[in-house]
């Protein structure tokens, strides 16, 4: 009966447009809250006799029907899927609502558990792995994108690794994958790293992963990590198959660097030589590296070193994929110059790309620097551009 009720909610949700989902969602913030009087009723118990069953009683009475309600939805057979897409509608709604962050914080708190490292599969993709798998990792490419199958297929050669992670319930639904290059020594544009000619055969010199795309893809998982976990079983992947493959890292983009420097000289935090050059990168429609000067990339680089090292949001460095790999233990090693030329790279960062370095001995070491003394690591290349 649970479940017919489960799959008769997951039905009915699916046909609510979208005034009637924030209705939805408004019903669960008004009707399906906690029970305050059952919350102190239970404190009162607990605060007279502290021991195991009456702090599980308050435990159970600060839960909101919500979440009860979730857990239920959940036994459908497509309920977690379903909770995935409500949770993608929600999230669209919390700017304009700020209250419906309290449901938020339920189903996410739910999420944290049904999604975490133990229930998710890491599958290798190949150009074996059924093609509508493969169509939807195209369309959820989210930092180079693909142009068709052709582009798909290079990715997937013998230079090349692709690994994304399931979970048993959304067997269909990539969560999340990341693409590798197998390589000689690190990877410095993305342009000749997606256009080097196919590989029938891995070169048995290249010694180095680069980790050079990494997509999410399903909206409602925004904010439960996946990719720290992705990337660390990855590694132990590679080094089982791949011995000779000593040197992990990645080529990433700086999404947030010239918005940064926008905001910076509106507000007039970066002024004189920084405040020019800054303006006249900003005015440029597409590199040309004939009018940019020698001593115009070094300072611009700088910049971009300063914006990864020493701009902040909450003690964490502002920029989102620095904090994400920061996180995870790695380094920053060095920026490159016209890393990535396409139209995309040159408006976030005008066209500076980054490597990340994963060194495996210090991983651990630096993750903890990072989470509790929000310590930055950087290697020698990249604190000669610091400076």
């Amino acid at each position: 009966m649970g479940i017919t009720i489960a799959s008769a909610v997951e039905d009915a949700y699916q046909q609510l447009g979208g005034e009637k989902k924030l209705a939805f969602f408004n019903l669960l913030f008004e009707e399906f809250s906690f029970d305050s009087e059952r919350v102190r009723m239970a404190i009162e118990e607990f605060q007279s006799s502290p021991k195991l069953g009456t702090s599980h009683r308050l435990h159970k009475a600060t839960e909101t029907a919500r979440i009860e309600l979730f857990r239920r939805i959940n036994i459908a057979p497509k309920g977690t899927e379903t909770l995935v897409r409500m949770r993608a509608d929600l999230l669209l709604l919390l700017k304009e609502n700020p209250h419906l962050n309290e449901v938020d914080a339920d189903i996410r708190y739910l999420m944290d558990s049904w999604f975490n490292r133990g229930f998710l599969k890491l599958v290798e993709i190949d150009w074996h792995t059924p093609a509508h798998i493969l169509e939807k990792l195209m369309n959820y490419e989210a930092v180079h994108s693909m142009n068709g199958w052709e582009d798909l297929r290079r990715r997937l050669a013998a230079d090349r690794r692709c690994y994304a992670f399931f979970h048993p319930t959304m067997q269909d639904e990539p969560i999340i994958f990341v693409q590798v290059a197998l390589c000689r020594g690190l990877a410095d544009s993305v342009q000749e790293l997606l256009n080097m000619p196919e590989q029938k055969e891995l070169d048995t010199q290249a010694n180095t992963a680069i980790f050079y795309s990494i997509s999410d893809c399903q909206r409602g998982l925004k904010g439960i990590s996946l990719g720290n976990f992705l990337i660390k079983q990855v590694v132990m992947e590679l080094r089982g198959e791949l011995p000779n493959i000593t040197q992990f890292a990645t080529l990433s983009p700086i999404p947030g660097f010239s918005s940064w420097i926008r905001k910076e000289i509106e507000s007039g935090n970066i002024t004189g030589a920084k405040g020019q050059l800054g303006k006249s990168f900003l005015a440029k429609n597409e590199l040309n590296d004939s009018v940019v000067s020698d001593q115009d990339e070094v300072d611009i680089l700088k910049l971009c070193a300063e914006y990864l090292y020493l701009a902040k949001k909450d003690e964490e460095p502002k920029d989102p994929v620095a904090r994400f790999h920061l996180r995870n233990g790695a380094s920053i090693k060095r920026l490159n110059w016209a890393g990535d030329t396409s139209s995309k790279g040159e408006r976030q960062s005008f066209g500076i790309m980054v490597n990340y370095h994963y060194d495996l001995s210090r991983v651990e070491e630096r993750h903890e620097a990072f989470v509790n003394g929000k310590e930055i690591s950087i290697d020698t290349e990249f604190s000669r551009q610091l400076m």
